[in-house]
């Protein structure tokens, strides 16, 4: 199924400023130790508001690059120093991304069906934006995290409820978990998974497109379902190789 040709709006702010943060600690304008600058010098930089600069954090923090230190700022981690965050299976972790999924998967059902029914012509192209910076994401073979959790905003802007955006902020990145539980070391694996989530995220924004009410529950909710499988098949495996 082809998207429908849009004309390109701006991409995910929250992406835009993780994605510059992560360049420069990889080049190493930034080495492990170093503090970044703060909250306020990141949003006068980067000309965004505090918000997007949390939530770019927060996904930073999720994946192991930096740790917020209460009251003393936000550091780089050193990656040799420890298991690369790819690595780290910790099944408090999972249980606790599970939960979050479970309490989110209701309310997001809810917010696909109503998106469809109340999306504004300029939401729409809000969605259809942040799917295509999904995919550019995939293409540069780059995390889809802050562009995903971007397409769940847009997703639950467009229900025309601020409180379903409120639900999704208060999780943060915590929301969307990682683009695989366990990353695969092949990158065609890897790639492969992201597209596939990809194709899920299609099958919803679609369903708003055509104002399919039913469609759209009924596609977010295969959606994150099969995040829901995924992480109690990691849980099951747990249990196993304790036993």
């Amino acid at each position: 199924m082809q998207i429908k040709d849009r004309s390109k709006g701006p991409g995910s702010l929250v992406s835009r400023v993780g994605e510059s943060l992560r360049q420069a600690i990889a080049s190493g304008q930034y080495s492990p130790g170093d503090k970044l600058p703060s909250e306020i010098e990141l949003t006068e930089t980067h000309r965004v508001s505090r918000t997007v600069v949390r939530e770019a954090v927060a996904a930073m923090k999720s994946d192991g690059i930096v740790e917020v230190r209460q009251g003393a700022g936000i550091f780089v981690l050193d990656q040799e120093a420890q298991l690369p965050a790819s690595r780290r299976i910790d099944k408090a972790r999972v249980s606790s991304d599970l939960e979050v999924l479970e309490v989110r998967a209701p309310l997001e059902i809810e917010a696909a069906g109503l998106a469809a029914m109340r999306r504004s012509p300029a939401q729409e192209e809000a969605i259809f934006e942040c799917h295509r910076q999904i995919l550019r994401c995939i293409e540069n073979d780059e995390s889809i995290r802050d562009s995903d959790l971007a397409l769940h905003f847009a997703i639950a802007d467009a229900t025309n409820n601020p409180l379903f955006r409120q639900h999704l902020e208060f999780h943060g990145a915590a929301a969307i978990p990682q683009s695989k539980v366990v990353p695969d070391p092949r990158p065609a694996e890897q790639t492969a998974y992201r597209r596939k989530i990809h194709k899920e995220h299609e099958t919803i924004i679609m369903a708003i497109s055509d104002r399919d009410e039913q469609a759209a529950r009924d596609a977010m909710r295969d959606h994150l379902r099969g995040s829901q499988l995924r992480y109690r098949d990691l849980l099951r495996d747990f249990r196993l190789a304790a036993s």
